[in-house]
């Protein structure tokens, strides 16, 4: 039986798009939430920012796209994944370089952004040209942008955009970012009072509609780096941004009988901000990091993962809006029940779903992993639901990679 989330209508209630952004709204999960397509904004946690250290994060504000047409990309990721065009810049807001749209549910804040012809913004048309649609810039909120940009450099961090400073008559955004793994960014971003949403950006007033697919949250974020490069990036969250290693999977832990990978997971000091880098490791054919490296032209963001409340209400929202998962065999359901043990949800209806269960000491969570969303196999999305559990769903491993490399074996790249 399908489920789905409360009715209500697409423009019942649109909170000011500034609030998307407020620096004290916080992460937690611990919301009931409501944005532009109609859920109520309901915060029951506010964090504490009050850190003598410039490099403590309270959050992911937003992750950018680089695309080669934002706006039919902003369509897809409103009709598909349900997210809510709130924002626009571009020649209609006096931006001549590029068009950038940003959506939003919950607390996932996307910006789509694509250069406005051949030779406007060559930063964006190498990135694309490289890489097709991918994430350039994971931006992290900060107190003072310019005092964490400097630590970082003090840290050895590489400058990738000195600090930018806007006012808006009540209040200062401030931009600086430095570089992380192959052509992606860190944008450390600081809303004191800003009243806007970006500078240069006009909020979007009655928005199209989009399914309500129940995704709330970034649970984290993947980059896959080339083979011996993971713990040097593993040294460089550790000793330029802080982090510390929350978890790591050797290629004994992540292999199937043709190809293996390693990764460890990096987390911020709150624990908000999880990073797993992954790297692949020898195997008789071609591993996924490696597929995807060959297709990305280098390292990069492999995927997001978005959590929601409800997982079997998201996956068929996604699913009827036309995202595509990937499936495992029908054995795998069948000695779930004595592995995992008593859980919410009915296992008959997980395993209609192809949504996969873990559980550790401390709970357990489903998890289910899309196809790429491009033509290249490179970015794809993870829907998760924890239950307690801090995992990242290590008992699956086996049959999500064999199911991986089937999908390889399709495209002739196993």
């Amino acid at each position: 039986m399908s489920r789905s989330f409360a009715a209500g209508s697409p423009h019942q209630h649109r909170p000011r798009a500034f609030a998307l952004f407020h620096p004290r709204l916080g992460d937690s999960l611990n919301i009931t939430s409501s944005d532009a397509s109609g859920i109520t904004h309901c915060l029951t946690r506010e964090a504490s920012f009050m850190s003598s250290d410039p490099l403590d994060f309270h959050g992911i504000d937003y992750v950018e796209f680089y695309v080669s047409n934002a706006r039919q990309a902003a369509h897809y990721y409103r009709t598909a994944l349900g997210l809510v065009p709130v924002a626009y810049s571009g020649l209609e807001t006096g931006v001549r370089d590029r068009a950038s749209w940003l959506l939003s549910r919950g607390q996932v804040h996307f910006l789509l952004t694509s250069p406005l012809g051949p030779e406007s913004a060559p930063e964006i048309s190498r990135h694309i040209a490289i890489h097709g649609d991918g994430v350039r810039d994971i931006a992290l909120r900060v107190s003072d942008a310019r005092a964490a940009y400097e630590e970082a450099l003090r840290r050895g961090a590489k400058s990738a955009q000195q600090p930018q400073e806007f006012e808006d008559g009540s209040g200062r955004f401030v931009r600086a970012s430095i570089a992380t793994y192959g052509d992606t960014v860190h944008s450390f971003i600081q809303r004191q009072n800003f009243r806007g949403i970006f500078p240069g950006f006009k909020e979007i007033q009655n928005p199209p509609p989009a399914p309500d697919t129940g995704v709330a949250a970034i649970d984290h974020i993947v980059g896959n780096v080339e083979l011996g490069q993971m713990n040097h990036w593993v040294a460089f969250y550790r000793d330029v941004l802080g982090f510390s290693q929350l978890t790591h999977f050797s290629d004994k832990d992540i292999s199937t009988d043709y190809s293996a990978l390693m990764s460890k997971v990096m987390q911020n000091g709150s624990g908000r901000i999880k990073f797993p880098i992954n790297e692949p490791a020898e195997g008789k054919r071609r591993s996924q990091i490696e597929e995807y490296l060959i297709h990305y032209g280098g390292p990069g963001v492999q995927h997001i993962a978005l959590a929601t409340k409800d997982i079997i209400a998201t996956v068929d929202a996604l699913r009827a809006a036309g995202v595509d998962f990937l499936r495992v065999p029908e054995t795998y359901y069948e000695e779930l029940p004595s592995r995992i043990g008593e859980i919410e949800e009915d296992y008959r209806e997980l395993g209609r779903r192809g949504i996969l269960v873990d559980r550790d000491d401390e709970g357990y969570l489903l998890q289910i992993f899309s196809q790429p969303v491009q033509d290249r196999p490179t970015v794809f999305y993870e829907v998760i639901r924890r239950h307690g559990s801090k995992g990242f769903g290590a008992g699956n491993f086996k049959a999500l990679f064999e199911a991986l490399e089937r999908e390889q074996a399709k495209r002739g790249n196993l």
